[in-house]
């Protein structure tokens, strides 16, 4: 997937003037193609270009940077997050209720690892791999970073639209899954799984 270049990026004015309309823009390409909830707590995002290029310039509005070599720095950074060919790359994120502990309600969600929440293809199961995984990363909040990899037989079947496709939380303690993923989804996430690799 091409990395976001300085090309990319609008001045801070123009973007600020027309936040409403990008804002707007962005939570209905999410909900339609990137955004899948699991359960009543975790919903996955899945980072694509122009996810990620709504988080770069918002980034930039709020710490006000314009300087080419510092936002270069911040574009550098985030397009470590695109996905890479065969690899689906998503934020997951845990609601949180106002009325618990936050340390106590995050020790809870410590459990999950890479064969509790799974890709299933039909009957068949695709591993997630969390790269916020050390305990740093697990006691720092509610967004964690993780990945599918799909291999040749799995992009097809995933391909398969005859197949239902969803995502589950295999684990006792929270034993839910996603809705059937629409075709939408599905064709968005496969572009991903088809694009070339960043240079």
């Amino acid at each position: 997937m091409r990395a976001l270049t300085l090309d990319d990026v609008l001045p801070l004015s123009e973007f600020a003037s027309q936040r409403r309309e990008f804002f707007s823009a962005h939570c209905r390409y999410l909900d339609q193609y990137r955004r899948v909830r699991i359960g009543p707590k975790l919903t996955l995002v899945f980072e694509n270009r122009q996810t990620l290029w709504f988080r770069v310039q918002e980034l930039l509005r709020v710490a006000r940077l314009s300087e080419p070599e510092r936002v270069q720095s911040e574009l550098d950074w985030y397009n470590l997050l695109l996905p890479r060919r065969d690899t689906l790359q998503a934020a997951l994120l845990i609601d949180v209720s106002q009325n618990t502990c936050l340390t106590e309600e995050l020790a809870f969600w410590e459990m999950l690892h890479g064969d509790s929440l799974v890709l299933r293809v039909g009957e068949h199961k695709v591993p997630s791999r969390f790269l916020t995984c050390r305990p740093e990363d697990r006691c720092i909040g509610t967004a964690h970073w993780l990945q599918f990899t799909l291999d040749a037989a799995e992009r097809k079947r995933f391909g398969d639209l005859r197949q239902p496709a969803y995502f589950v939380v295999d684990d006792p303690a929270y034993p839910h899954q996603s809705p059937p993923l629409s075709e939408d989804i599905r064709q968005s996430l496969l572009q991903d799984l088809e694009s070339s690799d960043r240079d």
